[in-house]
């Protein structure tokens, strides 16, 4: 599958099959993340993999009952480790990179032939006390991976001339 096709192919997966994901495809998405650029190459960030069932059910808890998360076979917590530094542009590099990060992990998981679901409706402390992450840190994304159990539909986007407007802000 070329990126083209992976980015057309990526969606919200929000129900899983009951399959673990085999190792080497785990490491992979891991790896995707890993090589993700990040604001000086600082790469300021930990991913907390969670495959215990229990685990996985207090985070879909703590993602205001998001039951669907608990049934990905892994959850991975995208944490940043430095919220405090922002870059030049007054914005902070925290969640620049570990967006990258994951759309890295997301678009490896599609060419994988895996689902995942970006989660950024979930309670930050109750994660953290979950995941035992300490309070100066950030948890940026929840993302369930797993087997999706359904095929998705065509995604509806806005068409170019919607989103992009040249030389200047129109």
């Amino acid at each position: 599958m070329d990126v083209k096709e992976v980015i057309k192919e990526r969606r919200s997966v929000r129900s899983y099959k009951p399959e673990e994901i085999p190792e080497e495809d785990l490491t992979a998405i891991l790896q995707a993340a890993r090589l993700a650029p990040s604001a000086r190459n600082r790469q300021s960030w930990r991913f907390v993999i969670t495959r215990d069932e229990k685990l996985r059910e207090e985070l879909a808890h703590a993602a205001h009952e998001q039951m669907f998360i608990s049934k990905a076979p892994v959850v991975i917590a995208a944490v940043a480790l430095d919220p405090e530094y922002v870059m030049g542009c007054e914005v902070p590099a925290y969640a620049v990179d570990l967006a990258i990060a994951v759309d890295h992990m997301t678009l490896q998981a599609v060419e994988l032939g895996l689902g995942t679901c970006w989660i950024g409706a979930f309670s930050q402390d109750q994660v953290k006390k979950i995941l035992k992450i300490p309070d100066r840190y950030k948890v940026v994304a929840l993302l369930p991976v797993g087997y999706p159990s359904t095929s998705g539909g065509a995604k509806s986007r806005k068409s170019l001339e919607e989103i992009v407007c040249y030389e200047t802000f129109k």
